[in-house]
């Protein structure tokens, strides 16, 4: 059996392919869906080398969260990895909202959160 360095077997981690802006941008979107100022998260993930990149994250609207708390979750879609990014669709629980959904008020709130996501760029 052989044993690697500790460093070695960091530099593998999952955790390296992170990318905090898509984690930053996907809280956004559900600060701003949410039409909460702050949230708290549980687990974030977020998947840059993917096509399309995006992150995904549970959350809680509790002052005082405890882990119990981050039940609910949300997913988001980029149409880039890299700043500025532009979002392409998201899902809180089982309903997505995007430029091409049928459902009209789903259609609705994407643009309505679109909106919002670029006048922060």
């Amino acid at each position: 059996m052989r044993y690697f360095p500790f460093a070695l077997l960091l530099a593998a981690s999952p955790a390296m392919a992170q990318s905090p802006e898509l984690e930053k941008a996907c809280v956004s979107v559900a600060q701003n869906f949410l039409l909460v100022p702050a949230l708290k998260t549980g687990v974030v993930q977020s998947f840059p080398e993917l096509d399309p990149p995006g992150a995904r994250l549970t959350y809680s609207t509790r002052e005082n969260a405890t882990a119990t708390d981050f039940t609910n979750e949300i997913e988001c879609e980029f149409t880039g990895a890299t700043p500025p990014l532009n979002l392409s669709r998201f899902c809180i629980s089982d309903t997505c909202y995007s430029e091409n959904e049928q459902e009209p008020e789903n259609r609705r709130r994407y643009m309505e959160v679109k909106a919002l996501m670029d006048r922060q760029k």
